[in-house]
């Protein structure tokens, strides 16, 4: 009896063993999928991935397999795409069945109606990450028509749970991300980002705390990512970096319109006040602008279209070749987009200084400085701004950005060109 006892407890023991071994192969099948990159997570989750010449290679007659849920939901990329998939297909039945058996029957429908919108003109709906809910737990897609003027989009918050990503929350057109409460902290990055990449100043600044951050540097943003032409990269957008109840802080990632030289800034949020609004209070340019300096700059650090006002606060500059009073391409760009934001509403002022370096005499330099501003003047007055919304200031060489000559008194050239500009003010 006791032999049979002991077979019996080695045979559990062997079975425990061989359960536990194959447990461990799925759980490490599952983390390699997560953390696989983009590209091959793709790869491995797609099925009738087309080739050059658009047959299907190794298989005579392509067929497509039955997927559920738990093949795709390893991966919230594939997931996401089989969603988007199914609603281009108008597949309520197979969208219900991947996005999960619970979602309301209203929302079915409003889904439909959205999808089949689009679908009568013509235009294909597409996933697009927007960033971390929560740090390496929670993400947040779009799907949306990219050719669509509107930009209406419908919102997935994807959770990690134990068997892989599900959808927790869908946000539809018309509804705000954070639900009755207003907008998130995540959607009032997104849209703040979103409106500064489509130069819409005025919107941009409503999801933004006037009072710790300006509207030079708002406006210096537009101008940063217009001239750099960047774009949000594709891949984990907004990384949370910090959360607490009334503080977000996210590290966004943007790159050229090829998808390369990735740059990096971090914005800040804050909840205050009745109604609690999330408001943009603070962005770290210093990587951006780095890169902006290499790219588009030709790699002169002093070539920034955003500098520190000695006053407190920021200030655009635009620069002048030696002894130059004449707009060049690149400042002509930043100047329309300051005076779309002028025009935009006339009640806005702004005050234009002129600076030169310190060659030639006072009085000389006195006269440089105020044709710098006077030009710029006349450029915005040329493009629509009425002229009681600009003042002029001629400064000379009184107020220098960068020493005129080095330690030793010899001429530096780079400081002398940092100091030929003229700044804008912008008095709202």
């Amino acid at each position: 009896m006791t032999y049979f006892v002991f077979a019996i407890a080695a045979v559990v023991a062997v079975a425990a063993i061989l359960i536990w071994v194959v447990r461990s192969r799925e759980i490490q099948q599952r983390v390699e999928q997560v953390n696989a990159p983009p590209d091959q997570a793709a790869d491995k989750y797609s099925t009738n991935l087309p080739t050059g010449d658009g047959t299907d290679p190794g298989l005579e007659d392509p067929v497509t397999p039955e997927i559920t849920p738990k093949d795709f939901n390893q991966n919230p990329d594939a997931f996401m795409r089989q969603i988007t998939q199914a609603l281009n297909d108008l597949d309520m039945e197979r969208f219900q069945q991947l996005s999960g058996e619970s979602i309301d029957p209203n929302c079915i429908e409003a889904l439909r109606q959205f999808a089949t919108k689009y679908k009568a003109k013509g235009l294909q709906l597409q996933s697009r990450e927007v960033g971390e809910t929560e740090a390496a737990r929670g993400y947040r897609w779009a799907i949306e028509a990219a050719q669509d003027a509107v930009r209406d989009r419908v919102y997935f918050d994807l959770r990690r749970g134990p068997d892989g990503w599900v959808v927790e929350k869908i946000t539809l057109p018309g509804e705000k991300p954070g639900g009755s409460a207003g907008v998130d902290a995540l959607g009032a990055a997104e849209a703040f980002l979103l409106a500064v990449l489509g130069q819409n100043f005025e919107e941009a600044r409503q999801y933004a705390d006037g009072g710790k951050l300006s509207d030079a540097r708002i406006a210096g943003l537009c101008i940063l990512f217009e001239e750099g032409e960047y774009q949000l990269r594709k891949q984990k957008p907004l990384r949370l970096l910090l959360q607490r109840e009334n503080f977000s802080s996210y590290l966004a990632t943007v790159v050229a319109t090829d998808g390369s030289e990735a740059a990096q800034f971090g914005l800040n949020l804050q909840r205050r006040g009745e109604p609690a609004a999330w408001k943009v209070t603070e962005i770290n340019l210093d990587k951006l602008l780095a890169d902006y300096a290499q790219r588009v700059a030709g790699g002169d650090v002093y070539y920034c279209p955003l500098v520190r006002n000695p006053e407190g606060g920021d200030t655009l500059a635009l620069y002048f070749g030696f002894d130059e009073d004449v707009i060049n391409p690149r400042t002509r760009r930043q100047l329309e987009i300051v005076a779309s934001i002028l025009k935009a509403d006339p009640v806005k002022k702004l005050t234009l200084s002129g600076h030169t370096d310190s060659k030639g005499t006072d009085a000389y330099n006195k006269s440089l400085s105020k044709r710098r501003a006077v030009a710029v003047k006349d450029f915005l007055l040329d493009a629509g701004v009425q002229a009681g919304q600009v003042v002029t200031l001629a400064m000379g060489d009184s107020e220098p950005r960068r020493p005129n000559v080095t330690e030793t008194g010899e001429d530096d050239p780079d400081g002398r060109r940092a100091n030929r500009r003229t700044e804008i003010y912008l008095d709202f």
